[in-house]
């Protein structure tokens, strides 16, 4: 039996292990597993693997994208950059870090992009945040990181004037604001100097139609939530895990 799996603390919300056993069953996939490991402390992920001796691939979630980098053998250029990684294979006794946040985003935002998206906001400075700016730098997309406590390379939510949204048409919410339970927050914007050359897409998917995203709407905005996302950059993963051999870019 081939293992993989997700590490992460908390896990009760996850993702990942509905969409593979969704996957393995709707593709025929045989002689494959995908379990939950809930890991409180970054010291356990030695014991997973011994304890686990079939385990071919993680996935890694909040709060270990970080910490699991000193455990790697090989780390990809976007973990290196960013120093977050979501994605282990095993191969050979060895680690191979990768991130597929980064595909997820690149592909799911591309169909939406305007010649007139040229400037955009990323709204907070998390570990999200990271893998949309490597995107827009790639697209060479020209953006100001938004935060709630003023800090290098970042204005605050109190300096946004409707000015700066209008010459920001894409404008991309990064933090957990309006995630359930909490579905009546939303960042703090001047929400009416959005228009319709705008486009808000929220990393949030959970509802799938947050406040954020209903205001864009109301404004005429094209929207999308994160959804294609978790999809895209599981799908990249399982690529990743099912490679001949494992590959570092």
């Amino acid at each position: 039996m081939r293992q993989f799996g997700l590490i992460g603390f908390p896990l009760s919300h996850s993702f990942s292990k509905g969409f593979f056993a969704e996957k393995f069953a709707k593709e025929n996939i045989e002689m494959c597993s995908y379990e939950n490991y809930p890991i409180e402390n970054i010291e356990g992920f030695q014991s997973l693997w011994n304890f686990n001796p079939n385990l071919e691939g993680i996935n890694i979630t909040i709060p270990h994208k970080k910490a699991v980098i000193p455990f790697l053998h090989h780390a990809s250029a976007v973990v290196q950059k960013m120093q977050a990684c979501n994605c282990i294979r095993k191969y050979k006794e060895e680690w191979y870090g990768y991130n597929t946040d980064v595909i997820g985003f690149e592909q799911s935002l591309l169909p939406f992009l305007k010649p007139h998206h040229t400037n955009a906001l990323i709204l907070g400075t998390g570990g999200a945040a990271a893998a949309v700016e490597w995107v827009l730098e790639k697209l060479n997309i020209q953006y100001q990181f938004v935060s709630r406590t003023p800090n290098a390379g970042a204005i605050t939510y109190a300096d946004l004037t409707p000015a700066i949204i209008e010459t920001h048409t894409l404008i991309i919410n990064s933090t957990p604001l309006g995630m359930f339970p909490n579905i009546d927050e939303a960042p703090a914007l001047p929400y009416e100097a959005i228009t319709s050359k705008h486009h808000l897409y929220d990393l949030v998917y959970n509802p799938a139609l947050t406040l954020f995203l209903q205001k864009g709407a109301a404004q005429n905005a094209t929207i999308q939530n994160g959804l294609e996302m978790l999809h895209l950059q599981a799908e990249a993963s399982w690529e990743i895990w099912n490679a001949e051999m494992p590959y570092i870019q």
